[in-house]
């Protein structure tokens, strides 16, 4: 039976019905119904192309037929409960494995990045015996409660801080307390995390984990300083708690020069426990924890058996399977490197242009552009990035969307194949708009 075809108010007006009205659609105002993708482009009921640069879940592209053609072929053989044996899983461990640091050797595949940092947040309790948790201000870690109550991005809109929870400054160098002239922001910030430690003790309590995304994004596309993570492992570990890297966001080459975000902090850093998730399936439901042997024989010793019924079954783990080749075989990671790279120099030259651009920083295709209303007092100019992103979606049909605790930040996190034309399109567009004398009627 042929799917039945609505038009785009009607398929709005059953939404509206329908679906819960927190369940938010991008540009809300007048929403584009998408029917199709392929690649870095998305297309609407009419036909017109979009360039998608915000879809970072399509990390080798929108639709390939690699992934696509693995998917259908498992699915037409066998899609069965993770606790039958089976090939996939294991071959698909092994891959990610060898992509990852010695010691993080241990995997749990679950479904999404929140059901990841559940997990994650639950291997580091059993395995310290803790319970308190130490995150970074303006964090997110996933939509169940167990998260919402170690994202401040979240829990400060809602019920507020548990007293488990602790919150340590933003490693933000250009807004935050440690700017860009201090001479090692890295420690300064690390310190931060070694004064919350000491604080905690004092109230009696323990530290089970610190958790930090490798790159923070809800936070404004923030490049954590040199020598962070690797100092605060440190304390961490010193208190008895263990380092949670959640790569959710950031993993499988994004920032081109490294397979994993935290490796730009350096060869001594490794992580206790690594997230992965949204780029993983390329689109399809699939994630996972790394961990160490030590940290799961633990949660093994706890007597409880731990399932979950999709998570790796043979459909996601062969999709799993199939992104992995894609990202070699088309030399993804050197292609983010490379054109995320010319990304941020065609952006920092209209940063000479235009006073408006306060900061451009990134690596590899996770670039932010922050605009504000006056460079020196760095103030947020919050409504001129909400117009820059509806102009850029209505006279340029390109996809862009703001981050940032005041929503100041343009953030780039296009799909992998993304190519040196669109990152020259988007700053064309992007330097026409702030051009526009019409930018300056809305400070």
């Amino acid at each position: 039976m042929a799917q039945q075809k609505l038009r785009k108010q009607e398929t709005l007006a059953m939404r509206k019905r329908l679906i819960g009205q927190s369940c938010r659609l991008f540009y809300s105002d007048d929403p584009v119904k998408i029917v199709r993708a392929r690649g870095q482009y998305l297309f609407d009921e009419n036909n017109q192309r979009y360039l998608d640069c915000i879809s970072n879940v399509h990390h080798v592209g929108h639709c390939h037929p690699k992934i696509t053609e693995a998917a259908a072929a498992q699915m037409d053989l066998l899609n069965t409960n993770s606790r039958f044996l089976h090939d996939n899983i294991v071959l698909y461990a092994d891959r990610l494995a060898a992509s990852l640091p010695e010691k993080l050797c241990v995997f749990y595949f679950v479904n999404s990045g929140s059901e990841a940092n559940d997990l994650a947040l639950r291997l580091a309790q059993q395995f310290t015996q803790h319970q308190d948790v130490i995150v970074v201000d303006h964090a997110y870690h996933g939509h169940l409660m167990s998260l919402i109550d170690i994202s401040p991005y979240k829990f400060r809109k809602l019920a507020g801080q548990k007293e488990w929870v602790h919150v340590a400054p933003l490693p933000d160098t250009y807004r935050g307390i440690y700017r860009e002239t201090h001479p090692n922001p890295g420690q300064a910030y690390a310190d931060t995390v070694k004064d919350l430690i000491e604080d905690v003790h004092k109230k009696g309590r323990k530290i089970c984990a610190f958790f930090a995304e490798s790159l923070p994004s809800v936070g404004g596309q923030i490049i954590l300083p040199q020598g962070y993570s690797a100092k605060v492992a440190e304390y961490v570990h010193s208190a008895g708690g263990v380092y949670v890297a959640d790569e959710v966001q950031t993993g499988f080459g994004r920032v081109g020069s490294h397979f994993w975000a935290f490796q730009l902090q350096g060869e001594d850093f490794c992580p206790d426990i690594v997230t992965l998730g949204k780029p993983m399936g390329n689109g399809h439901p699939l994630a996972c924890v790394a961990t160490t042997k030590e940290i799961a024989d633990a949660f093994t010793a706890n007597g409880v058996e731990y399932f979950n019924t999709f998570g790796g079954n043979p459909v996601s783990c062969a999709i799993g399977l199939a992104v992995l080749d894609v990202i070699k075989e088309e030399d993804l990671r050197g292609n983010a490197m490379t054109v995320g790279a010319h990304l941020k120099d065609l952006l920092t030259k209209l940063q000479t242009r235009h006073q408006m651009i306060g900061d451009v920083r990134g690596v590899g295709l996770f670039v932010g552009l922050e605009l504000v209303k006056d460079r020196e007092q760095r103030t947020p100019a919050t409504e001129c990035a909400a117009l820059v992103v509806k102009r850029l979606k209505e006279e340029d049909r390109i996809f862009v969307s703001t981050d940032g605790p005041w929503e100041s930040v343009l953030k780039f996190k296009p799909p992998l194949c993304f190519s040196m034309e669109d990152a020259e399109l988007v700053a064309q567009c992007i330097d026409r708009i702030l051009t526009d004398s019409l930018m300056y009627k809305h400070p």
